[in-house]
């Protein structure tokens, strides 16, 4: 357990404790990472696949000095594999075996919204694999065209990796977000090759956080202060929206997305309430007999003020988290860990340990 100062009073943070406020549950987390030295925005989350209980925690520090921060599950900041002078990282993303040199190689994918470029390390290493950036967006006059937000990475079937990738403002008659293929150059590094424009921008605010479901095969991303917009993943099943939900009830921006995978077909999917602190959590199968509506299953209230970003792990890490972890980005400079049975409570299912 640690004191840490929140909202200007001392609170004890210790396993399985939630306070009330307002006679409703506030879900306290366990583990409240270090500082980073700005403005944290996003994260994800690397699990050891010899030993869960060693993941590291990745999370943005979002400056035009930025950095990408490196924790442990205790929430310390491992000094050695912070990647810094990043400027003004967004977003993160991580996926799993990507083929360099003949080698599977796990990496790490920033957005860097000053360079326009994608940035993509090797985990858990941490070794920059990109040459010194992959330029997006080419071509693009408008203002705010270029400036990178959002991505999430999706492996099909086949093992191809791709990144998806959004921008601070950009076309509302479709084509917001730009998917890229991820391959080797043959040098050990990766190339980013363009093979489709989609998604439908309303134009009121931005497009910033993006989740892939990749055994379903859909990509969800908020249109904040309007909803969030489901779309296959697959350049081949065209470009055709297949839902926009998540529309009513919330106070203000619609922002991070993640997924907890129950069974290979079914879960949630949490969505913040960033003016409200809280994430409302949908039906990832969707409704009986239809898998594009999804409906509002449970509302939860946290700690995490402002929540950007957020992620979810739906298997065990180590004692301290038996059944998953949930990571949000609060506005304190820090990112807060909480047990996944802790956000479930009594009315979500959880994985078996």
């Amino acid at each position: 357990m640690r004191i840490i100062p929140f909202l200007g009073m001392s609170l004890l943070f210790a396993q399985g404790c939630s306070s009330q406020v307002n006679n409703q549950k506030v879900i306290s987390p366990i583990v409240i990472t270090e500082a980073v030295k700005y403005d944290t925005d996003d994260p994800a989350v690397w699990v050891n696949p010899t030993d869960a209980s060693k993941s590291l925690i990745l999370g943005t520090d979002k400056n035009q000095d930025g950095a990408l921060y490196v924790f442990d599950l205790q929430g310390k900041i491992i000094q050695d594999k912070v990647v810094k002078n990043l400027q003004r990282p967004n977003n993160v993303d991580i996926e799993y075996g990507l083929l360099l040199g003949g080698k599977k190689t796990d990496i790490a994918v920033v957005t860097e919204r000053m360079t326009h470029k994608l940035r993509i390390f090797s985990l858990p290493d941490m070794k920059p694999i990109d040459g010194g950036g992959l330029p997006v967006f080419e071509g693009e006059t408008g203002t705010e065209f270029r400036d990178l937000m959002g991505i999430s990475l999706y492996k099909n079937p086949q093992g191809a990796i791709y990144a998806i990738v959004g921008r601070k403002s950009g076309p509302t008659n479709g084509g917001y977000l730009w998917q890229y293929l991820l391959e080797d150059t043959g040098k050990g590094d990766v190339k980013a090759t363009l093979v489709r424009k989609f998604g439908t921008y309303s134009g009121k605010k931005e497009i910033e956080s993006i989740a892939v479901d990749d055994q379903l095969g859909y990509v969800y991303y908020s249109d904040e202060g309007v909803g969030v917009r489901k779309y296959y993943t697959e350049p081949s099943k065209g470009n055709e929206e297949l839902a926009l939900f998540a529309q009513t009830g919330f106070s203000e921006d619609h922002e991070g997305i993640s997924i907890y995978q129950l069974t290979p077909t079914t879960g949630y999917l949490l969505v913040s309430d960033q003016g409200a602190n809280k994430f409302h959590v949908f039906s990832r199968e969707g409704a009986k007999g239809n898998s594009h509506e999804h409906p509002l299953l449970k509302v939860v209230e946290v700690n995490a003020t402002q929540s950007d970003g957020s992620e979810t792990v739906a298997i065990p890490l180590g004692n301290a988290f038996p059944k998953g972890l949930f990571v949000a980005m609060s506005n304190n400079k820090t990112f807060y860990l909480y047990r996944w049975e802790d956000i479930a409570g009594k009315e979500l299912k959880s994985i078996k340990k």
